[in-house]
């Protein structure tokens, strides 16, 4: 048995408030007889404001799928921004402390931290060195990169600054994994050991996927027309994720007779997007979803839509394609055609140029109008979906890593 601690900000309340695949992770660790702890944030996103069942600057203790959570409070600004992000990560890496601290005497053998907020990295890295524990560096985006990518952060002193304390940070973790081949490359680029490196990409409950043939109770919910062609968008309507471009392909399909546009989601871009799109009878939206109606939502589609900016390419796998590929969909993607996004999606969809709405308008009504089409590079995407990305196999390589990180195993490459 493993004694895991799992350290990270909250980004979605559920399962347990670590995001939805470390929570994935915690609850396969515990169902796999190892004894699992969390220390995270009060939930707040995405609606960037404090759940209302949690008092906004206290700690919280609750038990979730029978794992104890630790909640520190943290400052949520209202609408966050470059420095106000920072001021944000560096709150809650100061108030999670105290909880790091409760921890000591129980010695976790792994302590893993999910980044983004690499600011937790120096307190992940003090908590185990005191306790003997492996430290573990789990990347789902290189949040440095992007904020100076996309100019949130700015100034070549500060990125001197930046980079460095990164680059010094990372070299002291005995393990260092993200969720495509690229980011892991760029891991070693900043200067950790590639045998201290591993892929461990986002899984996919292919096994949970809404049953071919039927409708998703969404289209009636919607009022949806039977021949209805759906195009959807699901995730966080950010910068980062481009969802303003979706707007202008929307209205340069106004006047197609069968193509509709669902757009699910919350973030800083919503209300603009909303906003443009006010006078399309063909583009609904919806706020997000509950986790246990994901395989409904994902089956809504008959194409998936992927945009994303130029300044997150390879930084950053988007954690919503693996959903896409697991419910057997097309997906039309904006990725550089030298880029990992791009490789797996050509297989199963379409990729176009950064920022080309035109283009990415020609490939959604290309596929809108071709339902054969459709139908063969969705079996393609399922295909990939099982052969890749299944959930069990995933995580049962992941808990044998672990066991080889703490001397317990033999070490296998993901």
């Amino acid at each position: 048995m493993l004694k895991v601690l799992v350290y990270g900000i909250n980004f979605t309340p559920e399962p347990l408030g670590v995001g939805r695949y470390t929570g994935d992770m915690v609850a396969a660790l515990q169902a796999a007889g190892h004894d699992v702890r969390v220390v995270t944030a009060l939930p707040y996103y995405p609606e960037w404001c404090v759940d209302a069942a949690y008092r906004p600057w206290a700690y919280a203790w609750e038990e979730r799928h029978g794992v104890p959570v630790a909640r520190a409070p943290l400052w949520v600004p209202f609408r966050p921004g470059g420095r106000k992000r920072v001021l944000h990560l560096l709150s809650f890496a100061v108030t999670s402390l105290p909880l790091l601290v409760r921890q000591l005497a129980w010695r976790p053998d792994v302590v893993w931290l999910a980044a983004p907020a690499f600011v937790c990295a120096p307190a992940a890295l003090v908590t185990a060195r005191l306790t003997g524990a492996k430290a573990w560096l789990h990347v789902q985006d290189w949040e440095i990169d992007i904020a100076f990518g996309m100019g949130l952060v700015s100034g070549n002193g500060w990125r001197k600054l930046v980079y460095g304390a990164e680059r010094w940070l990372l070299r002291r973790f005995d393990h260092v994994s993200s969720i495509s081949r690229a980011m892991v490359a760029r891991a070693v680029t900043k200067g950790v050991a590639p045998e201290r490196t591993s892929l461990v990409p986002n899984w996919a409950n292919v096994r949970g996927a809404w049953p071919a043939g039927q409708p998703s109770p969404y289209r009636a919910q919607l009022g949806l027309p039977a021949d209805a062609v759906v195009a959807l968008y699901s995730g966080t309507m950010g910068v980062k994720q481009g969802v303003d471009w979706l707007a202008n392909v929307a209205l340069r399909l106004e006047g197609h007779p069968r193509l509709h546009f669902v757009l699910c989601g919350e973030g800083a871009l919503q209300a603009q997007t909303q906003a443009l799109c006010a006078a399309l009878p063909n583009v609904h939206f919806m706020p997000l979803q509950p986790l246990a109606r994901l395989p409904e939502l994902l089956a809504l589609a008959d194409v998936h839509l992927l945009p994303q900016r130029p300044d997150a390419a390879d930084m950053v796998m988007p954690s919503k394609l693996t959903g896409m590929l697991a419910s057997g969909r097309p997906v039309v993607a904006m990725a550089a055609l030298d880029s990992e996004l791009a490789d797996v999606v050509a297989s199963c969809g379409v990729v176009v140029p950064h920022g080309d709405v035109v283009a990415f308008a020609h490939a959604v009504q290309y596929l809108a109008e071709r339902p054969d089409m459709r139908g063969r590079l969705g079996a393609v995407a399922r295909q990939f979906a099982e052969d890749h990305l299944a959930e069990e196999a995933v995580l049962a390589r992941l808990e044998a890593q672990m066991r080889a990180l703490v001397g317990r195993g033999t070490f296998q490459v993901l």
